[in-house]
């Protein structure tokens, strides 16, 4: 059978899979500058004789056809890119870039995507279909490695009918995954609003115009957005992380500079929301005597599992690991550029557990203690190959 072939592949790769990650856990590369993780790759492809071109600079597009007639094509994708976060680790495969480190697994997806491969490329005589493997840059920095990519073309020649796409969750045990079919993660939206004042001495608050004073009413303002204008049954987040005055004990600065993030589940509603937060910030600086310059910098879109791929997905999954290890996923509120894909292609995006109290791997990702269960690479190379396999109709 090709589930028992599959498994033997995956033990057998299983070690340098564990290795792989290791080594590019250690070398964290930020988004755009993955050009060490892409040779890394390169090397491997080249290794195997599988065929592969550059995509958006740093990206790698691989496509590996089976010896047996089909005109089907499935897409699966790994993320390379690192994080700027400063890693707090004793392991002896702890980052060795200061203030970079793989916080969010993207080291998981890329050393398990090279070992799909690896299995596919052993069974290529025995399947029919092609099978394009996407190494992606940049997932964690706008406009997302994902939007570059489809701009030049990694959805076509051949252009696949499904995308397959996996991610780390320290939230799930290792050894299990989980999937949820329909919408699954949020849009994101950068906001960088200025308010400018009026500044001078605190002592004499009537000759100036506090910009403090009108920022500290728009961030509370704004909350009405998602309180009283969204519709209760859309899932929103409006959230200020960083407000930056720079006054003094006795001194009103001339403008204060807020940042935050918006994100939801419905493209109409987040447009609206965009219109309504704007007039309602500019508003509300214009009646209190000074300014606001509300810029968005419009992000990912909502993430959307195709029903029927994903129904698939996750049947294929029940029946490699048995129904007991397969989860379901509630929604997300974070956000994925393989949003991108899914907006033009049946997606299936689904979470690989990696958690394990006892290994202290239950840390969140974006966290300096991120780290996972290895355990977890026993299924993440053969999991996917056999989702595809399946997919493809073998």
């Amino acid at each position: 059978m090709i589930k028992d072939k599959i498994k033997d592949l995956a033990a057998t790769i299983f070690d340098d899979v564990v290795g792989y990650r290791q080594h590019l856990h250690a070398n964290p590369e930020l988004s755009y500058h993955e050009f060490e993780t892409a040779a890394f790759v390169k090397e491997k492809l080249t290794q195997w004789g599988i065929e592969f071109t550059s995509c958006a600079n740093t990206g790698v597009v691989a496509l590996l056809k089976g010896d047996l007639p089909s005109d089907q094509v499935i897409a699966l994708r790994g993320d390379m890119d690192a994080l700027p976060i400063t890693e707090v680790s004793d392991k002896p495969y702890a980052s060795k870039n200061p203030g970079v480190m793989h916080a969010c697994g993207h080291d998981v997806h890329t050393s398990s995507l090279l070992g799909t491969a690896y299995i596919l490329n052993q069974l290529k005589s025995e399947f029919a279909g092609t099978i394009k493997f996407i190494f992606q840059p940049a997932e964690e920095l706008l406009p997302g490695g994902a939007s570059i990519m489809i701009k030049e073309g990694v959805l076509e020649n051949p252009k696949p009918n499904y995308i397959i796409g996996q991610h780390v969750m320290p939230l799930i045990d290792a050894g299990k995954v989980g999937f949820r079919s329909g919408i699954y993660m949020a849009s994101t939206d950068e906001l960088y609003v200025t308010v400018t004042g009026k500044g001078g001495h605190g002592a004499q608050p009537h000759q100036n115009i506090d910009p403090v004073v009108i920022a500290s009413h728009i961030i509370i303002a704004l909350q009405q957005i998602v309180s009283r204008n969204a519709d209760p049954r859309i899932p929103s987040v409006l959230s200020f992380g960083k407000v930056t005055a720079n006054g003094a004990t006795n001194i009103i600065p001339n403008e204060v500079k807020i940042e935050g993030t918006f994100r939801t589940l419905d493209e109409e509603w987040r447009a609206e929301a965009h219109r309504r937060m704007k007039k309602m910030a500019e508003g509300i600086a214009e009646s209190m005597g000074g300014s606001c310059d509300f810029d968005i910098h419009k992000g990912y879109p909502f993430l959307i599992n195709e029903e029927k791929l994903t129904a698939n997905a996750k049947s294929f999954a029940e029946d490699f690991l048995g129904k007991e290890n397969v989860v379901d996923l509630d929604i997300w509120m974070a956000a994925e550029d393989f949003s991108f894909y899914s907006q033009i292609t049946d997606a299936c995006f689904y979470r690989l557990g990696t958690g394990n109290a006892a290994k202290d791997t239950q840390y969140s990702v974006h966290t300096p203690k991120f780290d996972i269960d290895e355990d977890a690479l026993q299924i993440s190379t053969g999991l996917m190959a056999y989702i595809a396999l399946k997919q493809l109709g073998n």
